[in-house]
């Protein structure tokens, strides 16, 4: 609305209304013209300090009441506002150096409430339960503060009947219970505040941003959707996570609070990791960020193998490792940073924090024991969670001692480091699959590796649709060692199975990328490669990544370079003979798979996963864009079909065997 839309006579009754019906831009934009005319204008300034802190801009609010300090000394309430804005805006010492303005009996205890607030704000709670202590018992807000204090502190019981019982289920992993509240909260939303647009999101259906408004703030929504999300997360139900945070009401990525930009960065990261990177590392520059921030960036870092970049991020923020790093957490992630330049120290560290958990392991098993015999439920139930969060503590230690000497391929080491967490690990899937890996690439062992991944597969049957590329080696591997194992009826069967599932999948999601049917033809060409019949196992590579933009990626792109380079060796040394047709099916195949020629290519500036390719030549590790590995392999089928020969790196070229040509890791 303009200033000319309103009539002589009507300025104060129209911004008044508009405040009413809560249109507080509005209210600022014409509130603001008329500031510019009357500078000192006591109105204006303190109905544009109200809606400022309504739309939660708390620093333009605190420059309003600053000035309304300034003109009028003797109003108590303007400096109240003042501080409880500058709360607001996070700048905490200058919010408590305000709150010292304050010295009228009637805001004494508003200024209490505040300065306890402050101090929360500054993770001081001693001294925040120290001031919510001479609040007046009667006061309902006396509970609130302390059961917030309780649950910072850690005594979640206590917590229970004062502060959000939800989020103290939620710490005590009783996530049933804490759902039955979120639900309560949610649907109370919706039913009083249809207009926030609750789910509109992920129906579809386009609904501009609701902003963050003091009615939003009210109802705790976004709060109730962050804890359901974080819930549907730890309970591995990633959809349902992504669809909390989607179910949101509607709000531009500017209006995001830093909880649920975290949660999106988190929950999107397999779809979206060069989002999830950026958004994380944005929230590591503000201040306050969520305290799990830095430790869930270092490990993305680390999982997606950016160890350079988790070690700067360290290194330039050495004093959040103290606050926000638990000392297991600094020690694995300083073992995982040393062991890509001296991988023995490294083994030393890990094998240092097995041996500690190793003990406490031994305890828990005792202490759940004792609870039996006892007859203990309560103490049971406690042991029996101990038990799994040191569990769980313990298996990326193991993993990450095995993968040091899986890198060296000494896979006999690798067994028996397995072997000796067989007391704790044996009935844990990470682990078995991983065994299983390990028997497979011994090649001797394919019968007792078939009884580690079977289980696995069978138990995922129902909702292998979820599976994505990084879990694909559980259901290909079986396959592969039935027919090394002469078990082709069966290896037939799960691979029509597979056929038959990824069929349905791809044509309920025609948008999602689907590798049932691409594993199977990618096995199947692989092994005919590595008998030595390319014509065949080429044929079956290349049909395994048709259709290119549900099945092109750099995990797939991975396995089938290996038989094209075992195809380019053995060509370039005459060593077998190609028919011209399948040298010119191969060329067709690596020119659709270049993004540039083709409309079902992958932009690389999207996506972490389809950035990098790591290639090992004589300087170590050399990164390598995707496109330029796949024009190489190109122009080498072109100059094989020529006469020519091709130069290849030892490493990347070597001669494939079954299990060296499909490919493993853990």
């Amino acid at each position: 609305m303009s200033l000319t839309q309103i009539k002589d006579g009507e300025f104060t009754a129209t911004v008044y209304k508009l405040i009413k019906d809560g249109r507080y831009g509005d209210a600022i934009h014409i509130l603001s013209n008329e500031l510019q005319k009357h500078i000192k204008s006591r109105a204006a300034l303190s109905l544009l300090g109200y809606c400022y802190y309504h739309v939660q801009d708390f620093t333009n609010a605190a420059d309003c009441y600053e000035q309304l300090i300034q003109l009028h000394p003797e109003v108590e309430d303007y400096k109240l506002y003042y501080a409880q804005s500058l709360y607001g805006a996070c700048a905490f010492q200058d919010a408590m150096k305000a709150t010292f303005l304050l010295d009228s009996p009637t805001t004494h205890t508003k200024m209490l409430k505040l300065q306890a607030a402050i101090k929360y704000g500054e993770e001081d709670f001693s001294a925040a339960m120290a001031l919510v202590e001479q609040l007046p018992v009667d006061d309902p807000d006396t509970e609130v503060d302390q059961g917030c204090l309780l649950y910072k502190l850690g005594e979640f019981e206590k917590a229970y009947l004062a502060y959000n019982i939800a989020l103290c289920h939620y710490s005590l992993k009783e996530y049933a219970t804490a759902l039955k509240y979120i639900r309560e909260i949610i649907e109370r939303g919706i039913r009083e505040h249809p207009e926030l647009g609750v789910g509109m999101a992920t129906e579809g259906i386009e609904v501009k941003s609701v902003g963050n408004t003091l009615v939003l703030h009210e109802t705790a929504l976004i709060e109730a959707f962050n804890l359901k999300a974080a819930i549907e997360y730890q309970l591995k139900k990633y959809d349902n996570a992504q669809e909390a945070l989607t179910d949101m009401p509607p709000r531009s990525e500017e209006e995001l609070d830093p909880v649920t930009l975290h949660n999106q960065a988190l929950m999107n990261m397999d779809t979206k990791p060069t989002e999830g990177f950026e958004k994380l590392a944005f929230l590591l520059q503000q201040s306050p960020f969520p305290p799990a921030t830095f430790g869930n960036l270092l490990l993305l870092y680390c999982k997606y193998e950016y160890f350079d970049m988790a070690a700067d991020v360290m290194a330039e923020n050495a004093h959040l490792t103290y606050k926000f790093l638990s000392p297991y957490l600094y020690e694995f992630l300083d073992a995982m940073l040393t062991s890509q330049t001296a991988p023995e120290e490294a083994f030393r560290k890990l094998d240092d924090m097995a041996g500690k958990l190793t003990e406490q392991l031994r305890k828990a098993t005792k202490q759940v024991q004792d609870c039996r015999r006892t007859r203990d439920d309560e103490g049971l139930k406690k042991a029996i969670e101990d038990y799994d969060q040191l569990l769980e503590e313990y298996i990326p230690v193991l993993m990450a001692q095995a993968k040091i000497y899986w890198n060296r391929e000494n896979y006999n080491m690798v067994e028996k480091i397995f072997r000796k967490s067989v007391e704790f690990c044996n009935e844990h899937d990470t682990w078995k699959l991983n065994v299983a890996h390990v028997l497979f690439m011994q090649e001797n062992k394919y019968k007792e590796a078939i009884g580690f991944y079977e289980p696995i597969v069978k138990k995922h049957y129902d909702n292998l649709e979820q599976c994505n590329i990084q879990e694909c080696p559980c259901k290909r591997k079986p396959s592969v060692k039935r027919v090394l194992a002469c078990r082709a009826c069966d290896c037939m069967g799960r691979g029509l199975w597979c056929w038959k599932l990824g069929v349905d999948i791809q044509m309920s999601f025609d948008d999602k990328k689907v590798f049932h049917l691409c594993i199977v033809n990618l096995v199947i060409g692989t092994l005919y490669c590595a008998k030595g019949n390319y014509d065949f196992g080429i044929s079956r590579v290349i049909k395994s990544l048709e259709p290119y933009n549900k099945k092109l990626g750099t995990d797939t792109w991975f396995y089938i370079k290996r038989c094209f380079l075992s195809l380019l060796e053995n060509m370039a040394k005459h060593m077998i003979m190609l028919r011209d047709t399948v040298v010119q099916d191969c060329v067709q195949f690596l020119e659709h798979c270049e993004p540039s020629r083709t409309e079902h290519g992958v932009s690389t500036s999207k996506t972490v996963n389809l950035q990098i390719i790591y290639t090992t030549g004589s300087n170590g590790c050399v990164r390598k864009h995707m496109l330029f590995d796949v024009r190489e392999r190109r122009r080498g089928c072109d100059r094989a079909a020529a006469g020519g020969g091709t130069h290849t790196h030892r490493e990347e070229h070597r001669h494939l065997r079954g299990s060296h040509a499909e490919g493993s890791g853990l």
